[in-house]
């Protein structure tokens, strides 16, 4: 890595890895998703996986399909916190796959939303998106 004279001393130039680039912070945050294709030319492709990492603008998940860079996508995320403290809520992303490494992709979001889910109903496997009660927005 490069030398910079800064004032007060020599220090290194900051890191300018990908992970340093990125314009949102990546979470830890391992959760059950569920994902399916939007394209309306081709048969949807749905299967289920666990969140890697997830930031403001992408998720990391496992995948059991190698979808292709650029496919639309959209996931299902069981998310930890309950609206209330009674109502279990899904994160709803969609956007388009980034990136593909063996068994995981990269969404970038476009677009997501909060949904409520009654306590005891797992997520959706035949409606990913489906909800038992109305949307909830994020704030702006």
């Amino acid at each position: 890595m490069a030398e910079s004279s800064f004032p007060g001393g020599n220090r290194r130039a900051p890191d300018t890895s990908l992970a340093e680039r990125r314009r949102s912070s990546r979470f830890p945050i391992e959760r059950e998703l569920r994902y399916k294709t939007l394209s309306q030319r081709a048969e949807a492709v749905s299967g289920i996986g666990k969140t890697l990492n997830i930031s403001s603008s992408g998720v990391l998940f496992t995948a059991n399909h190698d979808l292709a860079v650029g496919t639309r996508i959209e996931v299902s995320i069981s998310w930890p916190a309950q609206l209330n403290e009674r109502c279990l809520l899904n994160l709803v992303a969609r956007g388009r796959v980034a990136r593909r490494e063996q068994g995981q992709l990269a969404l970038q979001i476009q677009q997501y939303e909060f949904r409520t889910q009654s306590l005891g109903t797992p997520l959706p496997s035949s409606a990913l998106g489906s909800a038992d009660g109305p949307t909830v927005q994020p704030k702006a």
